[in-house]
């Protein structure tokens, strides 16, 4: 079959330096393109773009004339052959103009889909490009949908026999929030989601595809396992609350200072009278006790530090971090010991946070599209510390029934 030229043009008001470096920075370019990226900017430099559908690109670098001609190969997954990206920024007035040219899409059987991916995913990709560089705003989280559940985990072997399931696959539900889809369509903790309208749901990634095709408010099919058997039921998925983004390091500073009120009152509320022992007692194994969701917080905390540091840095890793692991949090509720001392280290941490958010630099801020990815990912985190104050009395009730307070 005849190979195809694609080109997509967008204008876009942002100097054409700061377009030209969402196009050759890895972490930029996770902020409005992907989900994974590393880029070495420079002639013969390699690059690797990754999604959570499962789709990767990955290719060198012909040619980079900063701030103006990039040129990339591009195989894409399942690619019989590369392709070959040129991506020109031209000025005008107070903003810059795009044109991304994908030429040699091949059509066809062994082209399989490719032809369709590369128009739909440019389109969207360039129109996100547009929204994160003039408001900040991903239109890939602001306009995704919500189940409502307060934890997701992937099924092993051991949660899929203890849950009756006939496959280790799926998503194990922690627990639902009020007022959202998944409570209101009878979801319950340990359900296990394992389909999303016409989409398998095997893991976290499968439901991140599954959803990509919807928005909020759309009502869509979700099957799922109770106690071994297989049920579904209609879901209204739910929108997205957007926090306000304050404009300066200061008002960020001082709002994450009230969502840390508001979380340490809740704590202070749910421990009250809580003994030693009513916190260290595990109602089953492999869950948390009382000391290990407290440890859970204050891990949470440490990595945003570092992601924190990362992002001023423009040099995000890759891979993510580990604040649920079983024995980090083992190890960090054995070196406090106590509830008491756990909530202390978890409020100097917070006041870490506030100090690094009050001293952001002024030129972070201005770069709207990671400030903005910034400062949404801990303020729509304002309701962490009350998804796990229910497992804390839930786990303190069990404690009391059993006798070891």
């Amino acid at each position: 079959m005849a190979k195809q030229t694609l080109e997509f043009t967008r204008t876009i008001q942002a100097a054409p330096e700061m377009v030209f470096r969402a196009l050759t920075n890895g972490t930029a370019l996770r902020e409005w393109l992907c989900d994974t990226a590393l880029f070495d900017a420079r002639p013969g430099g390699n690059y690797y773009a990754a999604w959570n559908s499962g789709y990767y690109a990955t290719g060198q670098v012909l040619k980079l004339t900063a701030p103006s001609k990039l040129t990339l190969t591009w195989l894409g997954r399942g690619y019989p052959e590369a392709t070959e990206v040129k991506i020109a920024v031209a000025k005008k007035k107070a903003g810059a103009v795009v044109t991304v040219t994908q030429a040699g899409v091949g059509t066809g059987k062994k082209w399989g889909s490719a032809y369709a991916e590369v128009k739909d995913g440019w389109e969207k990709s360039l129109e996100n490009l547009q929204s994160v560089l003039e408001t900040g705003e991903d239109l890939r989280f602001t306009l995704r949908p919500m189940l409502g559940v307060s934890g997701l985990e992937d099924v092993d072997a051991a949660t899929a026999a203890r849950l009756k399931l006939p496959a280790a696959r799926g998503l194990r539900l922690d627990g639902t929030v009020e007022g959202m889809g998944a409570r209101a369509a009878g979801l319950q903790k340990d359900d296990v989601l394992v389909g999303l309208g016409r989409q398998k749901v095997q893991n976290y990634a499968t439901l991140l595809t599954a959803l990509q095709a919807y928005r909020g408010g759309d009502t869509v099919e979700v099957v799922y396992y109770r106690d071994g058997v297989k049920q579904s039921a209609p879901m209204t998925l739910s929108r997205r609350a957007l926090p306000a983004i304050p404009g300066t390091a200061a008002e960020l500073a001082e709002a994450m200072r009230a969502v840390f009120a508001g979380g340490d009152a809740t704590l202070e509320r749910v421990l009250a009278g809580v003994t030693e022992a009513e916190a260290d007692y595990r109602t089953r194994p492999g869950e948390w006790n009382v000391k290990e969701t407290l440890a859970h917080l204050i891990a949470n905390e440490r990595d945003s530090h570092i992601y924190m540091v990362d992002l001023i840095a423009s040099d995000e890793r890759v891979g993510g971090f580990q604040a649920n692991s079983d024995l980090r949090l083992k190890a960090i509720a054995q070196a406090y010991g106590t509830a008491a001392a756990l909530v202390e280290e978890l409020k100097r941490n917070e006041a870490e946070t506030v100090a690094v958010l009050a001293g952001l630099p002024e030129a972070f801020i201005a770069e709207k599209r990671t400030y903005w990815r910034l400062a949404y990912s801990l303020l729509a985190a304002n309701t962490h510390v009350d998804e796990h104050a229910e497992q804390i009395t839930n786990a303190v009730a069990a404690a009391r029934a059993a006798g070891k307070g």
